[in-house]
């Protein structure tokens, strides 16, 4: 019979120690101070073999939050599955840009493309209650999970399944965010830190990694209010390439703004 001690000392040997003190919690549903304390409690049954499973799949490369079924973003915790991109923290820059424009708005109303988890839209709606917030995926996998998120998470937000603006014929908005593929095809960090396991068309736009920035940054001046503003995340060597889309579509102000590692992060601009 084996114990949580030695469950412990096996897994250890196989992934990160961290990564098996949480996976071991999940399986068995002990805390921490439970494997401090008693570690020779038995993991029997379903839990022994369920944690066998995890450690197995997480040595092979699958990320933590798929095994776990969540994944914590600026205090909350996010369903998440392999139809989604596990939330980053350096998303948060573009959350905290977007909550900066929506200041002295007495209800703006914004527009989240590629979805994906929710994360974006839904922190957003937390954070700002006035804003009416729309999400938009091309995904219907990713839209349940998304949908799913608000609602266990209290925020209102109306979900829409589609091609960026396509289900959205006529509107306009204050704000539109979003967090689109900008990983070039054929980039080797594809083939790194678990990115294979997460979904590629939310990774990578199939070509030089501007083309959905591209559709994004010419179609929105028709769905922006005057004055409104676009931001986007984008990879560490596309800033220069986005502020020249902007401009080219006729925004103003266009600038890049670094996360705190530093990395260009994030481009917007307004009409």
């Amino acid at each position: 019979m084996t114990t949580l001690g030695e469950a412990m000392a096996f897994a250890r040997t196989k992934i990160d120690r961290l990564d098996a003190r949480l996976l071991l919690e999940y399986a068995t549903g002990c805390t921490h101070a439970d494997l401090l304390a008693r570690p020779e409690t038995p993991v029997i049954g379903p839990a022994h073999d369920q944690f066998a499973e995890w450690v197995a799949r997480r040595a092979a490369g699958e990320p933590l939050a798929y095994l776990t079924g969540e994944a914590e973003f600026r205090g909350r915790l996010f369903q998440v599955s392999p139809a989604v991109l596990i939330p980053r923290p350096e998303t948060e820059l573009l959350i905290e840009l977007a909550l900066e424009k929506m200041r002295g708005l007495a209800a703006p109303t914004v527009v989240d493309l590629g979805t994906g988890t929710g994360i974006v839209a839904i922190s957003l709606a937390l954070e700002c209650p006035a804003a009416t917030m729309a999400a938009v995926d091309l995904s219907n996998e990713a839209i349940s999970v998304a949908r799913n998120n608000a609602g266990r998470l209290g925020a209102k937000v109306d979900f829409y399944q589609g091609d960026w603006f396509a289900p959205l014929p006529g509107r306009r908005f204050d704000l539109i965010v979003s967090n689109p593929p900008y990983v070039a095809a054929g980039d080797p960090h594809l083939a790194l830190n678990g990115l294979p396991h997460e979904p590629q068309m939310a990774l990578s736009d199939g070509a030089d990694g501007l083309e959905c920035i591209r559709r994004i940054v010419a179609a929105a001046p028709d769905h922006l209010n005057p004055g409104g503003w676009l931001l986007f995340e984008h990879g560490y060597d596309q800033g220069e390439a986005s502020r020249n889309l902007l401009t080219a579509a006729g925004f103003k102000a266009a600038s890049t703004f670094p996360d705190l590692a530093g990395i260009n992060r994030v481009s917007g601009a307004h009409l």
